[in-house]
């Protein structure tokens, strides 16, 4: 749990949702009905994952800025945020609204696919003065895309008025986006489709299974992100088990190779690796590590079941880091690949 007012402070304006999970052999194809092995109803919602990633963390305080409905749901939610130590203040209860619901599949594979029921999330219009100044004394302000643009691009340009803090977009799901949000987010996170949705390219194959990407698909990566810094000043590309590609317009370009995990389930793994990230940047990490750090973090949520129940903790994420990467002479390795990066 985290020390109210001893760390730098996390503030995530997002959604959450419950979610209603069913595990089969198979997904379903469009116009099939398969039979589930399985059903729960978790907390979740891309926010409320994320501020949970940063409270877990160990490394940031966190407050959630969301919605939900005046309902059963409404009130598990709040309940597992206040569990992990997130500050639920600037959390709305609204009446007549439902508190949103993710649809979730997901195969034995680990492989998901999801429905998002935004219910309150949708609702999540207006930034009061509360919560303004709130967002200004934040180190840093973590959003989605699953409650309303407008709201981000408030939260946003009030951290960017302070002058104190970072504002970091996760741009899911993928969306087109103004580039008035963009203009004014200063670290992007997506993974390739939602980077070729913000840019308009096609996407590329990314080899299957390989912890390291070549120098060819490596090169591919690194161009869709410096695309993406026509935009925005920085972005983070996600490739799942190959890594993430980072680029800046200070000239930064360079891939970190994916900690070795196995999949179980891989609802909420960019979650926690986003909000691990928030919370590194908010303990002032270097960017670099920081990445690491993240990726060591999502590399232990997609072995455990669900979103919330997979975020790993402090002392998890601090075990797996030190496994999985090496620091020799500038040269990052993941542990058991035998491929450096460089920056």
């Amino acid at each position: 749990m985290s020390k109210p007012g001893r760390q730098p402070r996390v503030l995530v304006v997002g959604s959450a949702n419950m979610d209603l999970v069913t595990r089969c052999e198979a997904l379903p194809r469009p116009g099939e009905t398969v039979f589930a092995q399985s059903f729960d109803a978790m907390p979740g919602g891309k926010g409320a994952n994320q501020a949970i990633a940063v409270a877990r963390s160990g490394l940031a305080d966190c407050a959630f800025l969301g919605a939900v409905g005046a309902d059963e749901y409404g009130a598990r939610l709040c309940d597992v945020l206040r569990g992990d130590g997130v500050d639920t203040e600037l959390v709305r209860e609204l009446r007549g609204v439902p508190t949103g619901t993710a649809l979730i599949t997901v195969d034995p594979a680990g492989t998901n696919t999801i429905v998002v029921v935004s219910g309150a999330n949708g609702s999540l219009l207006g930034l009061c003065a509360t919560d303004l100044t709130r967002t200004r004394e934040c180190a840093v302000v973590l959003a989605q895309l699953e409650i309303p643009v407008e709201t981000v691009y408030a939260a946003f340009t009030a951290i960017r008025e302070s002058g104190r803090g970072m504002a970091i977009l996760n741009a899911a799901p993928a969306r087109p986006l103004p580039a008035e949000l963009l203009a004014v987010t200063d670290l992007l996170v997506v993974n390739e489709i939602e980077a070729a949705t913000i840019a308009g390219f096609e996407l590329g194959a990314v080899e299957p299974g390989a912890l390291q990407l070549s120098g060819a698909a490596r090169d591919a990566a690194l161009a869709r992100c410096g695309e993406l810094l026509e935009l925005t000043p920085r972005v983070a590309l996600t490739l799942g088990e190959q890594g993430v590609c980072y680029a800046s317009r200070d000239g930064a370009r360079y891939q970190l190779p994916a900690a070795r995990a196995r999949s179980v389930d891989t609802t909420g793994a960019g979650d926690t690796f986003t909000g691990v990230l928030a919370a590194c940047l908010a303990a002032d990490r270097p960017l670099e590590t920081a990445l690491q750090y993240a990726s060591a973090a999502a590399s232990l949520s997609v072995e455990k079941p669900g979103a919330i129940p997979s975020i790993p903790r402090e002392a998890e994420i601090t075990a797996r880091h030190a496994a999985a990467y090496a620091y020799s002479g500038g040269k990052h390795t993941a542990a058991g690949t035998g491929q450096e990066n460089r920056r």
